[in-house]
């Protein structure tokens, strides 16, 4: 049986770093980069992707649609 992987990709340019995609992520992949934007908002990545069980809180809570999730089968 494959098990499936998880890809976040962040658009930076709409990141506004409220943090709500960090707060929400039940694995707590998710942190702030120190990355800041051309709008001056420190923006979000994931850590540790590989541990991404796609449960979609992120992108759910995100307010700018910021982040996308796709799906990959090993």
């Amino acid at each position: 049986m494959n098990k499936a992987k998880f890809h976040l990709e962040f658009n930076h340019d709409k990141c506004k770093g409220c943090e709500l995609c960090s707060t929400f992520c039940p694995k707590n992949l998710i942190s702030m980069t120190g990355h800041i934007n051309n709008k001056g908002y420190i923006t979000a990545v994931i850590e540790h992707e590989d541990e991404c069980i796609g449960c979609l809180s992120c992108a759910t809570m995100c307010p700018d649609g910021a982040i996308a999730i796709f799906k990959e089968d090993e």
